[in-house]
């Protein structure tokens, strides 16, 4: 099997924040206040999101400033807490902007933020490991990757709250996103007990989406993108709502009438409860 390779998204930050850009500098003062996908939160609150992602990063890792202490524990539920905290808080002091600073503090942070992102070495270790894909340590270039994933994401959130979503489903800016999602199957299959060899084909099917398969070697699960031989189960799920799948917005009773799964339960059930974020 070939390994699967982290994708290389830095080039693709520009474009992914002037569409941005340009989204907010169309939307009415309604369209601002539509509710998204992420529970209580309008459109104007996944901006600010945004805006934190920008800031956060660029005092954390170019500056050293890290505003206060961090989570109880490097436990992944103490992480998870923590960071749902510090959204919270920000999302309320950010309720004081008006619509016209937030997306211009957006226009002004992105480039900035992008500028520093290539100042890394992408083969260096990350400040912060990629937790949802497991690792202990992950290079920046995984760093990266996980940061467009973010930004893709609540972009398409609040696109999809306003009916704009066509944009960031090109293949261009998708098949990235999706292709870096995928480093979460073998961290969600750790406990699942199988012989090795075993072997699970993950198709996303569409003009960004492809093939992935998950393999049981003798000691864990690993991810690659070319494979062959037999597969023990297969697993369909088409691109639209793939990028909900992946984010916790598609609830598993409402993935059940996405995803075509053939093979024993134990190898497709876990797919349903996917992550590929700190939630």
């Amino acid at each position: 099997m070939v390994p699967a390779v982290v994708p290389n998204t830095l080039p693709l930050f520009a474009e992914l924040d002037r569409l941005l850009s340009e989204l907010l500098r169309r939307l009415t003062l309604a369209e601002w206040e539509q509710p998204t996908v992420v529970p209580g939160w309008r459109v104007r609150d996944v901006a600010l999101h945004l805006l934190d992602g920008n800031l956060r990063s660029m005092s954390m890792l170019r500056d050293g400033h890290f505003g206060g202490p961090g989570p109880a524990t490097s436990a992944y539920a103490d992480v998870v807490e923590y960071l749902n905290t510090l959204n919270q808080t920000w999302v309320a002091a950010g309720q004081r902007l008006s619509p016209a600073v937030l997306a211009w503090l957006l226009e002004v942070s992105g480039p900035a933020y992008t500028s520093f992102l290539h100042s890394l070495d992408p083969a260096s270790p990350a400040q912060f490991a990629v937790a949802w894909a497991g690792e202990a340590e992950s290079t920046n270039r995984f760093h990266i990757a996980r940061e467009y994933t973010e930004k893709w994401h609540h972009q398409q959130q609040i696109r999809q709250a306003v009916g704009q979503e066509a944009a960031l489903l090109l293949p261009t800016l998708y098949h990235p996103f999706l292709a870096t999602c995928v480093h979460a199957l073998p961290h969600h299959y750790r406990a699942v007990e199988a012989a090795p060899g075993t072997t699970v084909q993950f198709t996303i099917s569409g003009p960004a989406g492809g093939t992935w398969f998950l393999h049981r070697s003798s000691s864990r699960w690993e991810v690659g993108c070319e494979y062959v031989g037999s597969v023990q189960a297969t697993i369909d799920l088409p691109e639209a709502a793939a990028w909900r799948l992946f984010t916790k917005s598609l609830p598993p009773a409402e993935a059940a009438a996405y995803l075509a799964c053939q093979g024993p339960e134990s190898l497709t059930n876990p797919v349903f409860s996917l992550l590929a974020i700190m939630a």
